[in-house]
């Protein structure tokens, strides 16, 4: 495949320079211009974001680079399988609004370790802050970075590393300047506008392959399941049903980056409308980012590499002048996710260690200042992680994504639901999850993707269900170390008061039971094909 700045022509360099200095120009508006309240919150937009700004700054920042072409990659390889990452996903958007976010809320935080603070204690929030910040720099950075730097090289052909710091000084200049409320109002325009070019690809694809039932009749049956049989090699049931939850609970309910435009909503009716937003914006993730790699495998079934899926359907079917948005929504995607990763990682840094052991009273000038260089250190430091996820071999860009997330996921599946849900569970069992089972989890995590790959060693199981039986040992030992230590049942560090929790209104739960309805009908009319 030809390098894309082949098909580009004049019309098409127009829509990139014209977009590139709208985008700067708002983010400069938002940071620097418009007027905001004094002593607003740099990280939290001032708890002023209404609920369509929660639910697209929140799908902005799940949907980076990797949503496209890894999306797009599994798409044409086994077909919708993929979708329960993002339809499977509204049982943890729901769990995020009903149990997780009045609790947040009411305890009034700038971050998740510190809401664990008020749960366990301060030696939990510093051991929380330090495991938050090494996620975010791994799950949102490095991975996001990688992704956007295989479509560099697609696109322009630059190598790895530059493609990583050209992408990088882009993104950070939202979060740098303006913090979270510049990133969500860019998000608004941005994710609008992926939509808008996206649906136009798919479009155009079943146009030029026939229609639906043309689609349908040229590629498997088991393409249009959402679940497949036990015994399947890529994706059986058992490891969805099994092991997505851990990653899910940990990706929708603990995780700072997912979380913080929660945080920062006017009030907790605006937080649950947003989250169940983010819901209804899921179910497009299926046609606007899957349904192109199906597409892709009718109209080029003999395609060598499928992570070019993506790439390959935009070259052949975009006429000139319209080559140059697929540049713009990519660029949407990349300042998005980077921004709010960036953003959520000197939140924490700055609030959880900063200000909390060295610098209590610190003014906001100096927080300020501490967030933006905190901004240009985790931008140095995930450019190196992402050079290292690119040695990985053996397994296809989707699958390296997921395997990952799958590690992280489990100590703080752990902690969270055991710090909520049980209120027996001792400062010791948390810590020792946080650390130990850290150690555990990547440990193993190390072995699966590095020393003894999967490509080359079929003793392992599917990584969702290693990602199960990592969460049910950790949960076995939290529980275990939480009956033996008598001393902290007794003198609990809880400070949380959950209580009298705001309940939902009468539209949110309307909302819901809607979603639910449609996600039910979803599973049902793509399954038994």
């Amino acid at each position: 495949m030809k390098d894309i700045h082949q098909y580009l022509n004049f019309l098409d360099y127009t829509v990139i320079i014209v977009y590139l200095l709208s985008l700067l120009a708002l983010g400069y508006w938002v940071s620097f211009i418009k007027k905001k309240p004094e002593g607003e919150n740099l990280f939290l937009a001032g708890n002023s974001l209404k609920w369509y700004s929660i639910g697209l700054n929140m799908w902005g920042t799940n949907v980076g680079p990797s949503m496209l072409i890894a999306s797009a990659s599994i798409g044409y390889t086994t077909g919708l399988v993929a979708g329960n990452f993002a339809w499977y996903a509204f049982v943890f958007i729901f769990l995020l609004a009903m149990v997780f976010a009045p609790r947040y809320l009411k305890a009034q935080v700038l971050t998740l370790p510190e809401y664990m603070g008020k749960r366990f204690g301060n030696s939990t929030r510093n051991i929380l802050a330090w495991y938050t910040l090494i996620t975010i720099l791994i799950s949102w950075l490095a991975l996001t970075l990688f992704a956007g730097g295989i479509l560099i090289r697609q696109l322009l052909g630059f190598p790895m590393w530059a493609s990583v710091i050209t992408m990088v000084i882009l993104a950070a200049f939202f979060s740098i300047a303006g913090g979270l409320k510049a990133i969500a109002y860019t998000n608004v325009f941005q994710m609008l506008l992926l939509i808008a070019v996206s649906l136009l690809l798919v479009i155009i694809g079943f146009n030029k392959a026939g229609g639906v039932m043309a689609v349908y009749e040229q590629t498997p049956a088991s393409y249009w399941n959402l679940l497949l049989p036990a015994d399947d090699k890529n994706y059986p049931w058992l490891a969805i049903v099994l092991g997505y939850p851990i990653m899910g609970v940990w990706f929708w309910c603990t995780d700072q980056s997912m979380v913080q435009s929660v945080l920062g909503a006017k009030n907790l009716e605006e937080g649950q409308r947003g989250v169940n937003l983010i819901g209804w914006l899921k179910i497009l993730d299926v046609p606007l980012f899957i349904i192109p790699g199906i597409l892709c495998y009718v109209l080029y079934p003999d395609l060598k590499n499928p992570d070019e899926a993506y790439m390959t359907m935009v070259t052949r079917l975009f006429p000139p002048g319209l080559t140059g948005l697929i540049i713009v929504v990519l660029i949407a995607a990349l300042v998005s996710t980077i921004g709010s990763a960036l953003n959520s990682l000197s939140t924490v840094y700055t609030m959880d260690i900063y200000v909390k052991k060295y610098y209590p009273n610190a003014t906001q000038k100096q927080i300020v200042k501490t967030g933006r260089l905190v901004n240009v250190m985790g931008a140095i430091i995930a450019i190196f992680l992402t050079l290292a996820i690119d040695s990985i071999k053996g397994l296809n860009l989707f699958d390296v994504f997921q395997s990952i997330l799958g590690f992280i996921a489990p100590p703080m599946s752990v902690v969270f639901l055991f710090g909520v849900l049980w209120k027996k569970t001792t400062t010791k069992a948390a810590n020792f999850t946080l650390i130990g089972g850290t150690v555990i989890s990547l440990g193993i995590g190390v072995l699966y993707l590095w020393v003894y790959p999967v490509a080359k060693f079929d003793f392992w199981p599917h990584f969702l269900l290693l990602s199960f039986y990592i969460f049910i040992l950790l949960s076995a030992l939290a529980f275990i170390i939480t009956l033996a230590d008598k001393k902290g049942i007794t003198h609990s560090n809880n400070t949380l008061d959950s209580s009298n929790l705001a309940k939902p209104s009468q539209t949110v739960w309307l909302l819901w039971a809607l979603l639910i309805a449609v996600m039910i009908i979803l599973y049902t009319v793509f399954n038994g094909h």
